[in-house]
């Protein structure tokens, strides 16, 4: 018997809203070619819920609102994701609802990076694979003033969670 189920990885990351977990579950439908997977529950009240993006699945639920539980915290999410085309996801998320938390920008070990923060309070790193650097291409490109200069525009973007 496998330790992990099929189609599953060793970590599986969860996504906790206050009853917007439908509307989440939409825009990473959208956003990321998402596929449902299945769902326990209606809109604001979503038990359980699994979707799968690329070849990682991500569950989610709605906050319980119980009396015996009233500060579950609706926890945000920080996920990366690498991604085949990260303008059109980018442009996807801003065209429901996201905002750009920082602009693409290609860094020295060969990813193009950009974050953008969702409707619902989740932080998403998107990276595309723009580079194979050597090592010693890495080494070089690490004192790089561009590269500099892109690391220290990525590391500065400030993000605090909204909800």
């Amino acid at each position: 018997m496998n330790v992990v189920p099929e189609g599953y990885h060793t970590v599986t990351p969860w996504m906790i809203t206050r009853g917007h977990t439908a509307d989440l579950i939409e825009f990473i439908k959208v956003v990321f070619d998402a596929t449902e997977l299945g769902r326990v529950g209606e809109a604001g009240a979503i038990g359980h819920a699994e979707v799968r993006i690329g070849d990682s699945v991500v569950m989610l639920f709605d906050r319980p609102d119980r009396p015996d539980n009233p500060d579950w915290p609706a926890t945000p999410a920080f996920l990366r994701l690498y991604v085949a085309d990260d303008q059109e996801v980018l442009k996807r998320a801003v065209e429901n609802g996201g905002t750009v938390v920082t602009r693409p920008t290609e860094l020295f070990w060969g990813d193009r990076v950009s974050r953008f923060a969702d409707p619902f309070g989740n932080l998403w790193w998107v990276h595309q694979r723009v580079a194979e650097p050597t090592e010693e291409e890495m080494n070089a490109r690490m004192a790089d003033p561009a590269f500099i200069e892109g690391m220290e525009y990525v590391q500065s973007a400030e993000f605090t969670p909204s909800r």
